[in-house]
């Protein structure tokens, strides 16, 4: 039988019940237990004046910038329209139905002021992690770490060329934000004083970000995003914006680490990542600084693919301080400073082990070992005895464990990109990166506590 026609027609009175219309099993009721903003007016109590107008409550725009970065809300626009219409996103917002939404326009005005001047979302990001660690999601023995490209609001028809690049003409009076965040980080061991090499392209936009084809695909500028991972469960440590080259992530990582036990008291066993973060320095500060056991590929550069003998077939004696070749002969050093690979500003110091000139001559191994002139030379660096740890580690099967475990930091970052839509940033500048990034983090631990941790069961009636 065909049903009579439905008319709107307004009733006087409603009875309505918000808390009723939102799902037991909806993401943002498990995410809710574990939103704990009770300091944040605490915090943020300097950085607002005892006399004028009320301001907008700094919770409200806290919770509604978890609602963007969890559900993949990109803009900031689009995320106020979306809470004035979902009534799940009014009611973790903590807002009635008569209540305003926030103009979009008071996220960036509060962003660039008292939220950044008070590291307000490190803070967020920290009491997250706190709260994972209280809820027995964290070990804090096996740790892993990686970075991740991900593109910067800039392209090359806004830049200019390493040849016309010109630092002395910015003037810091008249230059945008993210010009000015660019000029105080030239000393940043993660951005300027990652690496002396002028990049091919500097935007004008931001001029922070790197130009990079690491990918092997089209060329683009770009931030690192820095993970710290506890392997146990896959939460987020500590998180870290730097410079996309390989000397800028290594550092982000030592300071990720420091902070963490600065933090938290945690100081993991071991470390786990990829070649990149195995350089002799950065072994090194694992092993003699940390006391950590370096789970990584050794970052060697020494194997030779000319069918000659490699660093790896002479045989190195700690008693006697000498090196061994093939043929048995003895090869001793010389001290003296060697340009060799850096993390920091600083050379590192290396020893050259030579052979006898009159051995190398008339040993039968010569074409194998140095055809085009003798005496053959091996260089040691200083950091030697940690790159040798990293190696013997590599043999154990618990490395073969470590190094599926890696994986995991992958993971979140193939999360972060296709789940939460964090493929390019909007903000620019290293500030307006590690804004974003400690947001998208932040939204990651979240989503994991409500994932691991069951809503309790309401008792069923009698």
């Amino acid at each position: 039988m065909l049903g009579p026609r439905q008319v709107a027609q307004g009733a006087l009175f409603y009875d309505f019940n918000l808390e009723a219309l939102v799902p037991e099993d909806h993401l943002l009721r498990s995410i809710d237990r574990f939103v704990d903003l009770s300091g944040v007016r605490a915090h943020l109590a300097p950085s607002y004046s005892s006399t004028g107008r009320p301001s907008i409550d700094p919770e409200l725009m806290i919770r509604m910038l978890i609602v963007g970065y969890t559900h993949g809300i990109r803009s900031e626009r689009r995320l106020c329209e979306e809470v004035r219409l979902n009534l799940a996103y009014r009611w973790f917002c903590k807002l009635d139905l008569t209540d305003p939404i926030p103009d979009h326009s008071t996220f960036s005005k509060n962003r660039h002021g008292r939220f950044r001047d008070s590291g307000l979302f490190r803070k967020v990001f920290e009491d997250v992690v706190a709260r994972c660690t209280s809820e027995g999601l964290v070990s804090g023995v096996n740790f892993a770490t990686d970075a991740s490209l991900i593109q910067a609001d800039a392209n090359k028809m806004n830049s200019t060329s390493k040849e016309d690049w010109d630092l002395d003409a910015i003037n810091p009076e008249t230059a945008p934000r993210a010009v000015v965040e660019y000029l105080f980080a030239l000393d940043d061991a993660a951005f300027g004083a990652a690496t002396e090499v002028t990049p091919k392209f500097t935007s004008h936009a931001d001029p922070s970000s790197q130009w990079t084809a690491a990918h092997h695909g089209p060329a683009y500028f770009a931030y690192s995003n820095n993970y710290l991972i506890d392997i146990d469960n896959a939460i987020i440590m500590d998180v870290e914006a730097s410079r996309s080259v390989r000397q800028g992530e290594t550092h982000a990582t030592c300071k990720m680490i420091e902070r963490v036990q600065d933090r938290f008291g945690l100081w993991p066993e071991r470390l786990i990542a990829d070649t990149a973060y195995g350089t002799g320095e950065m072994l090194d500060w694992l092993v003699e600084g940390c006391g950590i056991e370096p789970h990584i590929p050794v970052f060697d550069k020494s194997k030779r693919t000319d069918g000659t003998f490699s660093q790896e077939d002479f045989t190195y004696d700690r008693d006697t301080d000498t090196y061994t070749c093939p043929a048995g002969k003895e090869l001793r050093h010389g001290w003296r400073i060697y340009r060799g690979e850096r993390v920091g500003p600083k050379d590192t110091t290396s020893a050259k082990y030579s052979a006898l000139k009159a051995d190398c001559e008339v040993c039968p191994l010569k074409m194998k070992c140095c055809p085009k002139g003798v005496p053959r030379k091996v260089t040691r660096s200083e950091f030697e005895g940690a790159r040798q740890m990293a190696r013997d580690i590599a043999k154990t099967a618990d490395y073969a464990v470590s190094c599926k475990l890696r994986k995991k930091v992958e993971m979140l970052f193939a999360h972060l990109k296709r789940i939460l839509g964090l493929g390019r940033l909007r903000l620019r500048g290293p500030c307006g990166a590690n804004d974003e990034f400690l947001l998208a983090a932040t939204a990651q631990n979240l989503r994991k506590l409500a994932k691991l941790i069951p809503m309790p069961q309401k008792p069923q009636p009698v």
